[in-house]
C-alpha cells in the first residue's frame, strides 16, 4: 500500500538535464510521461519547478533548488529518489507545501468540482484525494455513499464534515485520520464509513465544546480514538443490517458491534466510555435500535446517530465523565 501522499526530500542538486534523463525518461518508458509547466510557482525564487503528466493519469509534482528538492507524486517513483526521506505537506518548507497543495487542488477543481466546492474537506483529505492507492475509493465514498449517510446527496454528506473541518480542530492530525480514510486494498465501503465514524465523533465533542487528542496510543498496545480530558473513548460502527451476515436486525447489529469491543480494546482499558455510531442505518433501523434502547454489557456506551443538518440522536448506559448534553438529543 502506498499510503497517504508525502513529498520525497532530495539534498542532491538536479538540473534540467538530470530531471530529463532520470526522472522523466523511466516514467515515459512505463507510462507515457510528458514535462509540462506547472500553473502555480512557489512563493521561494530559489526553487525552480516542473510538472509531469503521464498518460495513464499519473501525476508527479518536483521543484529543486541547489542541494535540496522535493518530488510529490502518485506514480511510480523513479530509482534516483527511492531511498529518500519522506515528509508530509506540514513538514515541508510552507512555500514549498503551499505550492503542491494548489496544484493538487486545481487539478480537483477540474476533475471533480463538486469536490472541490467543500475546500476544507478537499484540503484535509487532499492526502488521500491524490494518492496512488486512494484517488479513486475517496472520492467515490463520498460521491457515492454521501460519506456514509444513508438517503443523503453527496453534498449533504460533505457539509456535514465541512462544518467540523471548518473549526481546524483536527489540523493537527491531519495525515493520521485522513489516512484512515484512504488506504484500503479496493473500495471498503464497511471500512470508510467506520473511519467516518470517528469524525461523527470528533463534530459530536467539538459541538459540545470538549478539548480532545484523537488516536491515543496505550501501553497495551491499543491506540484507543479519542481522549476526552484525559478519560479514554473508543469508537465504533455497525455496518447496516442488510449488509451484514448474521445480525440481521438493527438491534442484534448494535449489540454484535459492541460484544467485539468489549472483547479487544475495551477488555484491556475498560474504563473507556464506548461510542456507537449508528449513522448508516435508515429511519426505519434507527427508530427500532431507539425503541428498545439495547446494551452492549458495558458501560459508559452512548449509542447515537447523526444526520447530514447536524442533528444527534442517542441514548446512553451508564455516566459519562463529560457532559454531551448540548451536542446529543437523548431518546
Amino acid at each position: 500500500m502506498a499510503g497517504p501522499l508525502r513529498f520525497r526530500r532530495s539534498d542532491e542538486t538536479w538540473t534540467d538535464d538530470r530531471i530529463d534523463a532520470e526522472l522523466l525518461a523511466p516514467l515515459e518508458s512505463s507510462f507515457g510521461a510528458r514535462l509540462e509547466d506547472p500553473w502555480f510557482r512557489v512563493a521561494d525564487d530559489r526553487y525552480e519547478t516542473c510538472r509531469l503528466e503521464m498518460d495513464n493519469g499519473d501525476l508527479a509534482l518536483f521543484c529543486y533548488r541547489p542541494g535540496r528538492a522535493y518530488w510529490l507524486g502518485n506514480t511510480e517513483t523513479p530509482e534516483p529518489l527511492w531511498r529518500t526521506e519522506k515528509v508530509t505537506f506540514g513538514e515541508a518548507p510552507y512555500a514549498v507545501s503551499r505550492w503542491a497543495q494548489r496544484e493538487l487542488t486545481a487539478r480537483v477543481e477540474l476533475t471533480d468540482p463538486w469536490l472541490a466546492a467543500f475546500g476544507y474537506v478537499t484540503w484535509f483529505f487532499l492526502p488521500v484525494f491524490c494518492s496512488k492507492d486512494g484517488r479513486n475509493t475517496t472520492r467515490r465514498f463520498f460521491a457515492e455513499d454521501a460519506a456514509g449517510f444513508p438517503d443523503a446527496t453527496r453534498e449533504e454528506g460533505l457539509d456535514f464534515y465541512e462544518s467540523l473541518l471548518s473549526t481546524g480542530v483536527l489540523d493537527a492530525h491531519r495525515y493520521t485520520m485522513a489516512a484512515k480514510l484512504g488506504t484500503s486494498d479496493g473500495y471498503d465501503v464497511g471500512r470508510m464509513r467506520a473511519t467516518m465514524a470517528e469524525f461523527t465523533v470528533a463534530k459530536l465533542l467539538t459541538d459540545a465544546g470538549l478539548d480532545f487528542e484523537p488516536e491515543v496510543e496505550q501501553k497495551s498496545g491499543h491506540a484507543l480514538d479519542f481522549a476526552v480530558d484525559g478519560d479514554l473513548v473508543e469508537v465504533t460502527r455497525p455496518e447496516p443490517p442488510a449488509r451484514r451476515s448474521g445480525a440481521d436486525h438493527p438491534v442484534a447489529a448494535v449489540r454484535e458491534t459492541g460484544r467485539s469491543k468489549r472483547s479487544d480494546q475495551l477488555a484491556k482499558h475498560p474504563d473507556s466510555a464506548l461510542f456507537i455510531d449508528c449513522t448508516s442505518f435508515r429511519d426505519d433501523e434507527w427508530a427500532a435500535v431507539g425503541g428498545e434502547r439495547p446494551g452492549v454489557g458495558h458501560e459508559p456506551t452512548v449509542v447515537l446517530r447523526a444526520r447530514p443538518d447536524g442533528r444527534v440522536e442517542g441514548y446512553r448506559h451508564g455516566t459519562l465523565p463529560f457532559d454531551l448534553d448540548g451536542a446529543v438529543a437523548w431518546i
